[in-house]
């Protein structure tokens, strides 16, 4: 019986983290401010990838898995909000110029001088 109340907690809380990336790439795709973009990224992927690591961690049992699981969950809960943070400061001080210096990969030109 108690199988069946991980595996549902499992898949419940994968179905809701799966949702939390769809929502995430939806809104990346709606919003045209770039600020706005790493918003909706930094949020759904932090959201998302709590509900998917859980939800692999009840899956799992308790397990030295689990705990390699939660390892991970903290090192991505470090990494993630710092590069989002780095990606808005530079946004932020180009004052939103940020894609005149995204290289073209045909031209190998900055996107501005053409």
């Amino acid at each position: 019986m108690t199988e069946w109340i991980r595996f549902i907690l499992a898949a419940v809380l994968m179905g809701f983290g799966l949702f939390c990336f769809l929502s995430a790439v939806i809104g990346n795709l709606r919003f045209g401010f770039v600020l706005n973009r790493i918003h909706s990224a930094g949020t759904g992927d932090t959201l998302g990838v709590l509900s998917v690591v859980l939800s692999l961690a009840v899956a799992s049992g308790l397990r030295m898995e689990t705990l390699k699981l939660i390892l991970v969950l903290v090192f991505l809960w470090i990494a993630s909000p710092v590069s989002t943070h780095f990606l808005s400061q530079v946004e932020y001080f180009l004052g939103g110029r940020l894609q005149g210096h995204v290289r073209d990969e045909r031209t190998e030109e900055p996107k501005e001088k053409r």
